[in-house]
């Protein structure tokens, strides 16, 4: 099929900062022609007849009310990505298009990078390295100790696909594994990975050493975790967030470390990301924080580009669609 009648794809760009990886563009351009940001804003009239798709890669674009007008025969709204909490489910859909999202690509590097986050920060890791690699350093301190993970209880909060990897993980670890999700998981589900079901968060955060908050961010769990939270977990607690920044109350989370009321906090997502430069988390000793690297791999971006592009050609076709996100 010449690419004049492939469907058309809007994508922000290609390489760069912001841009779809080279290599996504190529899988990409198999099956639709390939209309970038600046393509369609220098040439509207004609493209805006060719577009019936957007590929959201890393949040962008952005998908507003001006461009959803300016696109008569838009379809769908395919994300890389499971949260789609930067995009109006509820506006887009009123314009008749759908939203897709790809929750199977990302279950497992996100569960991995929890794991990786409660490890490090429970033998300081970053700190080690930085006293490894220092040229101030002249020995190693003999007190210098982390605790440990193997055998300690973790308090998993949302037990959809990606937690429900983390509690796999963790059962090699020997740990005894807490959860808390708005419906409870099938018996032989929580046996398979010795999971026990707490029906109250708090019992959960008076109990954990570890907790991880791997939900959804919605109205309902914005700042789920916040002063009185953190004030019922463990002095010896540590809190780590795979899900989304604004699920924590941060001014909570820093007065929270500053003043001992937990251990550690360990982050792949912060509000906004990056953080101000100067913000108060950043000067912690107690935290870890990642750049939001939870699908950050090689298999784990092209996965879901694929599985981005199994649910917009659906949509076209008019066929089952995999991924659809309905608004709530």
């Amino acid at each position: 099929m010449a690419e004049e009648e492939l469907p058309g794809v809007l994508i922000l760009g290609i390489g760069g900062a912001h841009g779809v990886l080279e290599n996504l563009a190529a899988l990409l351009k198999k099956h639709f022609h390939l209309v970038t940001m600046k393509e369609f804003l220098e040439n509207k009239k004609e493209m805006s007849k060719k577009i019936q798709s957007v590929f959201v890669f890393e949040g962008r674009p952005t998908v507003d009310r001006e461009l959803l007008e300016s696109l008569p025969n838009l379809k769908v709204v395919g994300n890389s990505g499971v949260g789609v909490d930067h995009l109006d489910v509820r506006m887009i859909s009123s314009f008749g298009v759908k939203v897709t999202n790809t929750p199977h690509a990302v279950a497992a590097p996100t569960a991995d990078i929890g794991m990786a986050l409660m490890l490090a920060s429970a033998r300081r890791l970053v700190e080690g390295c930085q006293i490894a690699v220092s040229p101030d350093t002249k020995c190693f301190a003999v007190d210098w100790l982390g605790v440990e993970v193997t055998g300690a209880t973790l308090g998993i909060i949302g037990m959809g696909s990606i937690g429900y990897k983390v509690a796999q993980r963790a059962r090699a670890f020997d740990m005894r594994i807490l959860y808390h999700n708005r419906n409870r998981r099938r018996k032989e589900e929580e046996e398979a990975v010795g999971a026990h079901y707490c029906e109250k968060m708090e019992d959960l955060l008076q109990q954990s050493d570890f907790v991880m908050l791997v939900v959804n961010l919605t109205s309902d769990t914005h700042k789920l975790i916040g002063k009185k939270e953190l004030g019922l977990m463990k002095p010896t607690a540590t809190l780590i967030n795979i899900s989304r920044g604004a699920v924590i109350d941060q001014d909570a989370l820093v007065e929270a470390l500053q003043n001992k009321v937990i251990r550690a906090a360990a982050l792949d997502v912060t509000y906004p990301e990056p953080l101000p430069r100067d913000h108060p988390l950043l000067k912690l000793s107690n935290i870890i924080i990642a750049p939001h690297i939870g699908t950050a791999t090689a298999q784990a971006v092209r996965m879901m580009a694929e599985e981005a592009i199994a649910n917009m050609l659906a949509v076209l076709r008019g066929q089952p669609i995999p991924s659809e996100v309905f608004p709530k």
